[in-house]
Formats: C-alpha cells, sequence, structure tokens
C-alpha cells in the first residue's frame, strides 16, 4: 500500500564534506564520479591504525566546528570553550590536508591523517548513494524527545537529501513520516527506482544507525535509553507501504542508494520533484 498522493520534493540538501563533522546546507549539488555528491564526504580522517576516526569511535569529534567557505576553497576550524587552547584556523579545501591532519593531530593527542578522495567515502560502499530521508520522519524522532528541535535531528542522523511536499501551499500537502520506507523492495537485490529532478536514483535499504545518534552533536552528551526509545517507536510505527522483511532489526532510518556512473554531474536542486517509478 503506497502513501497518501502527494508531490514530494527535495526540501533540503545537506553535505558533510570532512566525515563526521559539520554540514553545509545548500541549495543544489551535483553528482560525484562515483554516485555520491560533490563534496560529501571528501576528507576522512584516519589514526595509526587505518581506521577512521569518527563519532563511532571517538566522541570528542563532536567538540569540533568546520565552518565552509561558501565555494568550499576553504574550512576554519576550532574547538569553542577547549581549555587546551587549540587555535582556531583555517586551511585550503580540499588540498591542504597535510597542514590540516598536524592540526587534528595536535587536537586529539595522537597522529592522525587525513585522506581526500573525490569520490568520498561513505558508509555503505555498496549502496554509496545520497541518504534520503523525509522532513516527517525527522520531526517524528523530535517527538520522542522532549526538545529536540528538527534541526538537531539533522545533526544526529547525517542525512543528505530531505524529501517534503509544499509546506507553503494553501493546502499543504506533506510528505508522511517514514515515507522513505517505500524506496526500497522486499529483497535486497531488488531496486525501486525513481528521480529527482534530472537525477535517476535506486532505492536499496534502510539505513542501520550507529552510536552516533544518541549523542548531543555538540557536546557528545548521551540521551540515555536513546536507542531503545528510538527502536520501540519505529518498530510499532511501520507503515503499510514499507516492506517490513528488510528489517532484521528497528535501528534504521532513512534509506540508502545507489547512483549509476551516467548519473555523474547532473545537478540536484532545492525544490526539485521526486517521481516514483
Amino acid at each position: 500500500m503506497a502513501p497518501s498522493p502527494v508531490s514530494p520534493r527535495l526540501a533540503n540538501i545537506r553535505l558533510h564534506p570532512i566525515k563526521s563533522l559539520d554540514p553545509v546546507s545548500v541549495k543544489e549539488a551535483r553528482i560525484g564520479p562515483a554516485g555520491g555528491l560533490e563534496f560529501d564526504r571528501a576528507w576522512a580522517l584516519y589514526s595509526a591504525d587505518g581506521q577512521w576516526v569518527n563519532g563511532k569511535r571517538n566522541a570528542a569529534v563532536h567538540l569540533i566546528r568546520a565552518v565552509f567557505a561558501p565555494d568550499f576553497s576553504s574550512v576554519v576550524f576550532s574547538v569553542p570553550g577547549d581549555s587546551r587552547k587549540i587555535p582556531t584556523k583555517t586551511f585550503a579545501f580540499p588540498g591542504d590536508t597535510a597542514s590540516a591532519s598536524k592540526w587534528f593531530s595536535n587536537f586529539f593527542g595522537q597522529p592522525i591523517t587525513i585522506r581526500h578522495a573525490p569520490e568520498g567515502f561513505p558508509d555503505d560502499t555498496i549502496a554509496n548513494g545520497p541518504t534520503i530521508i523525509s522532513t516527517a520522519s525527522l520531526e517524528a524522532v523530535c517527538g520522542l524527545f522532549p526538545g529536540m528541535a528538527i534541526e538537531e535531528a539533522r545533526l544526529r542522523f547525517r542525512t543528505t537529501l530531505e524529501i517534503d511536499g509544499d509546506r507553503s501551499a494553501a493546502a499543504p500537502a506533506e510528505v508522511p513520516a517514514f515515507w522513505e520506507d517505500q524506496l526500497f523492495g522486499e529483497e535486497e537485490r531488488s531496486a525501486v527506482r525513481f528521480r529527482i529532478g534530472e537525477v535517476n536514483f535506486e532505492g536499496s535499504n534502510p539505513c542501520a544507525r550507529c552510536p552516533v545518534p544518541p549523542r548531543d552533536p555538540h557536546t557528545g552528551v548521551i540521551i540515555p535509553g536513546f536507542q531503545k526509545i528510538f527502536t520501540d517507536y519505529r518498530r510499532s510505527h511501520i507503515p503499510a507501504w514499507c516492506p517490513e522483511s528488510r528489517f532484521d532489526h528497528y535501528y534504521r532510518l532513512a534509506t540508502n542508494t545507489r547512483v549509476a556512473s551516467t548519473e555523474a554531474g547532473k545537478t540536484l536542486r532545492v525544490g526539485d520533484s521526486v517521481v516514483l517509478f
């Protein structure tokens, strides 16, 4: 059963140029060489053991602020309130990985190497396209945790593309919570095809979440019981249009996608219509 008829559109594009650090909201973004968005997860931090330094492994990541130039030519790092007085510093992006590596090594107190990949560093190397969520899904999460605003929910779940209806209309057509659950099929090998603007997508799977969403995105402080509260709600609010067989557990939110190489260079724009085939 499909959700109520609405006219879904692309309401928000959020790039995360450095894996695990602050996002940037943009009005348009191009599909990159590997199916993700240009500038999204273009830098990743590595420790000496060759592992990512991210929010899953090191909560101190949440203390770092990253502010990018409008054209992404530079980034400013700072650590507000840090008693060690780590200096605020500007680096060329994405080229100055060597100097930026020294800054992060100083902050973490261990050798850190930054690597740059134009194709990005996705968590899901198979379904490595943008992640998709509806605005109403984020609002539903906010309703579970008193005082959580939608911007905070966005920072916690770090999705790339946000879908909604036209809320400015006289009779707004709101895309419902978990609308994105119709974008994957009953089986792992199945693909749901859809288009946003000029870009063709294949929906892959519901996105498994990690230890990051329970943490305050600026301090790393954990909401007690977050995962259980979220999981219980998700289990009891699976929509009729969702292939529930794809949920081996219910700590999942947003849909992972695949984007063919033929789509590289095409542009997504806020306001683009979403069409399911």
